[in-house]
């Protein structure tokens, strides 16, 4: 009886080794798949916070957490269990989904470097006059499209980085990431979002330090957007040029990644900071390999936009500029209608 129990016992403790190591396996995945989604996790929450710019301040958290809850519905219920299919029945599928995301993501960061070295303010767009339910949900829905953009290259390259593990791990490691960068961006853009109206509060205080604080935090505001927005585009490049770097090496074309690793040696054959300066050699060419390549994808595309008719992007942009501006009480100018009055 005794021996018996003990070795119940002993097959209980293998079970929790099992179950130990099967948690430290997900643990570590989920931290390895994150932290190669990171350059489109900080574009994530360098792009939302321009959805609620100009809205009602008691409207802003409610906004936000409407597209936190749509973000987190596309990553789970559609984008999830689309890459668990993929990887089970057409695994060599993903080296090309990966790479197609990697172009969008180089088409992006380029697109936004031309336009602005072109001094481009086009998406300053004019204000409207009514507010309403019905203009935040337009905006909200704007929004969370924009994300699932984003989220589908988020899990597609955290699913290419956990593709040897079984699907049961990658399915518990893929919510881990869904739940976890989502929480993670948006906690972070109801920060941003929020903070200027602490420093306001703040300003109210009787302690001349809190004061100026407060005068500081709303000072500085919009230079913190714009180094977010700025590191997003980095970021974006990046990831995006690395991607196509390891996807072309992945299909057989290794000259690319090899002239990448020769320029990388000098630099990380240096004592004590080698390893940093070899990953910032590497880094940096995947990004001007992600300009170059994203200014090609733009020179086709654009062209094209222009006469396709789901390409054509002006009166959509006017009305979502409108749209947008519903929420801060303005109205726009008009013209055609107005013109000859």
């Amino acid at each position: 009886m005794s021996g018996g129990l003990v070795a119940l016992l002993d097959d209980i403790a293998a079970l929790a080794r099992i179950a130990a190591a099967s948690v430290d396996d997900v643990a570590a995945g989920a931290a390895k798949a994150g932290a190669k989604a990171a350059g489109v996790v900080i574009d994530d929450a360098a792009v939302t916070p321009q959805y609620v710019s100009g809205a009602d301040p008691s409207r802003e958290l409610p906004m936000i957490k409407r597209i936190f809850w749509g973000s987190l519905r596309n990553k789970l219920l559609f984008i999830l269990p689309a890459l668990l299919l993929v990887s089970a029945f057409l695994p060599w599928a993903i080296p090309f989904i990966l790479m197609a995301g990697g172009t969008y993501l180089c088409y992006e960061g380029a697109e936004k470097v031309w336009h602005k070295l072109r001094g481009d303010h086009s998406d300053e767009k004019a204000p409207a006059v009514q507010r309403g339910p019905d203009a935040e949900a337009k905006v909200v829905k704007g929004a969370i499209t924009t994300d699932f953009i984003l989220s589908c290259e988020i899990m597609v390259i955290s699913m290419n980085e956990v593709a040897t593990e079984s699907i049961w791990v990658r399915a518990f490691i893929l919510v881990i990431v869904a739940v976890a960068i989502t929480v993670l961006v948006y906690g972070a853009v109801a920060l941003i979002v929020k903070m200027d109206d602490v420093g306001l509060h703040l300003t109210t205080k009787d302690s001349a330090r809190t004061q100026r604080f407060g005068e500081l935090l709303v000072k500085g505001m919009p230079a913190v957007l714009t180094a977010i927005t700025l590191i997003g585009t980095v970021a974006m490049l990046w990831v995006g040029g690395h991607i196509m770097l390891q996807g072309a090496y992945d299909l057989g074309w290794h000259a690319p990644y090899d002239l990448v690793h020769v320029l990388e040696a000098p630099a990380a054959a240096v004592p004590v900071a080698g390893s940093f300066l070899g990953w910032l050699v590497n880094t940096l060419c995947s990004a001007v390999l992600g300009i170059i390549w994203g200014l090609a994808v733009m020179a086709i595309v654009v062209p094209l936009l222009k006469v396709l008719p789901f390409g054509k992007k002006s009166g959509h942009e006017h009305e979502e500029g409108d749209v947008r501006a519903e929420l801060a009480g303005y109205r726009p100018a008009k013209h055609n209608e107005d013109s000859g009055r």
